[in-house]
């Protein structure tokens, strides 16, 4: 569950107003207007509950990432990430998350040429072709990972994640990014 600061509150009572307001307008109309107006003053407060909800925590959830480095394990075949998630607003963040996406040889420079893509060919694929399985390796490859909880403002914790790697890949690309809810 995300953690809720003073700013969400603030929001979250404008849109019980803007709801309680449109309860007493739409009660005032006649009795064929009441429904519709009831469910559209619904509709109305929790699309702006939400919003409300989503901006804040945009604006008051900053997290940034410092000192990452990658290594790959040749022997386990798996690449690790290690790095510091740092809190750097004024509220404290519930979950943090760090996504790593690794983009194989020319894709991301947009150097796309017909020998980049890996498909397999031989026996499995004369007899697998027809029926629908998929015979390519992806290209890129997106993990989310959870790498801190409750992070205080104004405080750093080290992470460390690992996750398997394309044996197939080769100049490879990495985007990391990180994000705070």
């Amino acid at each position: 569950m995300t953690l809720l600061n003073y700013w969400h509150y603030v929001f979250l009572g404008i849109s019980l107003l803007v709801f309680i307001g449109g309860v007493i307008s739409s009660l005032r109309q006649e009795k064929k207007l009441v429904v519709p107006m009831l469910i559209s003053v619904t509709l109305i407060s929790v699309l702006l509950a939400l919003f409300s909800v989503l901006v804040v925590d945009k604006y008051t959830k900053k997290v940034e990432l410092f000192k990452v480095k990658n290594k790959r394990l040749l022997s386990t075949e798996q690449i690790i990430y290690t790095g510091f998630v740092k809190n750097v607003g004024n509220h404290t963040i519930g979950k943090v998350t760090f996504e790593v996406k690794l983009v194989n040889k020319g894709h991301a420079t947009g150097n796309v040429k017909g020998g980049n893509f890996y498909k397999p060919s031989g026996i499995m694929e004369f007899f697998g072709g027809g029926f629908g399985m998929r015979n390519d390796k992806p290209q890129s490859i997106t993990k989310k990972f959870l790498v801190a909880k409750n992070l205080k403002s104004g405080s750093a914790k080290p992470f460390r994640v690992y996750f398997k790697y394309p044996g197939y890949f080769r100049r490879v690309a990495d985007f990391t990014e990180v994000s705070g809810r």
